[in-house]
C-alpha cells in the first residue's frame, strides 16, 4: 500500500533562504529512490519560512529506506539549527 507524507518545517528567524537551500539538495537524491512515487516542495505564500515536503512512496518499507539513506541523514544533520519546528504527518484520503 502507498504511503503518502506531508512534512512542514518552519525555519528560524532569519535562516530561510538557508534551509531553503538544504531542503532543495534533499529533492533529487529523493526522487531516485526506487521507492519514491512523488517527492515535492512546497512553500507557503502567506508565512515566510514554512515549506512543505508531499511525498508518497511504494510502501512503508521505501520510506523506511529514505530514512536511512545517506542523503536523507545528511539533511536532518545539515538543517540542524535552521528548523523551529518539524511537523510529519502520513495521511490518507478521507472518507
Amino acid at each position: 500500500m502507498t504511503v503518502t507524507i506531508k512534512a512542514f518545517l518552519q525555519a528560524e528567524p532569519g535562516k530561510e533562504e538557508a534551509l531553503r537551500k538544504e531542503l532543495k539538495k534533499a529533492i533529487a537524491p529523493s526522487q531516485a529512490e526506487a521507492g519514491c512515487l512523488e517527492y515535492v516542495l512546497y512553500e507557503s505564500e502567506a508565512q515566510d519560512g514554512v515549506f512543505i515536503f508531499s511525498e508518497k512512496w511504494k510502501d512503508e518499507e521505501a520510506v523506511q529506506q529514505h530514512i536511512q539513506s545517506e542523503h536523507y541523514q545528511a539533511y536532518r544533520e545539515n538543517t540542524e539549527g535552521l528548523v523551529v519546528s518539524r511537523e510529519v504527518y502520513k495521511v490518507k484520503p478521507a472518507e
